[in-house]
């Protein structure tokens, strides 16, 4: 894995890490590839129940594409410099997005663009209280990518939504967190500790039911109030069936703290 992206696991906890501070951890093809396997592979990793995304240095989470190579090679010519989004976005977003574990984003500084998208794809974001998110896209004549015409408006509602994309302005972190693109604000300086804290805490619970609970809220918002039902009866009787729920039990009878496996 190029080092441009930084992979480690550590007692059920994937951390990953955007290594261009130099570039404002902007997105060239290298470091593209290298997210989009070190997503899939926490993705496919059972020892892994949690995952923290974050970013190094703290001026910029990531302010999504690489500017200057994309110009590289849209003056080479090259007929699949758009193909970025089908070989390196989707892939990583769909992998944010479905695995069977937690996300945590760990937003340090800017996030734009597509590193933006990158944060709503997270299931919870902390947020330094220096950061600032922008979408980026109608500013250099583009459309919405990375997923976050699927993801900002569940977080924000779809009037917002097309407030934020229409007119790209940068929304500051104390903005963020009133809109619920924040889920916690932290001081910059606490920023690497705290999302490490709730990542680790989130690797440490009931990975099964984490996975249900990710699973009927995205099933919930796009069928109806019958079809959410069902699939709630579903991933209930599948929770239900699980290790840690009868450990849950035990310790909640014994007045105990309980100690999951995760399965």
């Amino acid at each position: 894995m190029a080092d441009t992206v930084l992979y480690e696991v550590s007692d059920g906890l994937a951390t990953i890490t955007i290594n261009r501070p130099e570039a404002m951890n902007a997105l060239n093809i290298a470091t593209k590839v290298a997210l989009r396997d070190a997503v899939q592979a926490a993705a496919g990793d059972d020892a892994v129940r949690a995952v923290l995304l974050t970013s190094a240095g703290e001026r910029a989470f990531c302010v999504g594409q690489d500017l200057k190579e994309h110009i590289g090679l849209l003056a080479e010519g090259s007929t699949s410099v758009m193909s970025t989004v089908k070989e390196h976005y989707n892939p990583v977003v769909r992998a944010l997005t479905e695995m069977p574990k937690p996300v945590v984003a760990g937003v340090n500084g800017v996030a734009a663009g597509a590193g933006f998208g990158l944060a709503l794809a997270a299931d919870y974001r902390v947020v330094a209280d220096t950061a600032g998110f922008n979408t980026s896209f109608a500013g250099v004549a583009l459309t919405a990518d990375s997923g976050i015409s699927w993801t900002l408006p569940r977080v924000v509602g779809p009037g917002r939504a097309a407030d934020l994309l229409l007119f790209p302005r940068t929304i500051k972190a104390q903005e963020a967190y009133e809109l619920g693109i924040a889920n916690r604000l932290v001081p910059a300086g606490e920023l690497r500790g705290e999302a490490e804290k709730v990542a680790r805490a989130l690797a440490e619970g009931p990975t099964v039911a984490y996975a249900a609970i990710k699973e009927s809220v995205a099933f919930g918002f796009s069928h109806s109030l019958a079809e959410t039902l069902e699939k709630e009866d579903e991933l209930q009787t599948r929770a239900g069936a699980s290790e840690d729920h009868a450990i849950a039990v035990r310790a909640f009878v014994n007045k105990e703290q309980p100690k999951y496996l995760g399965r």
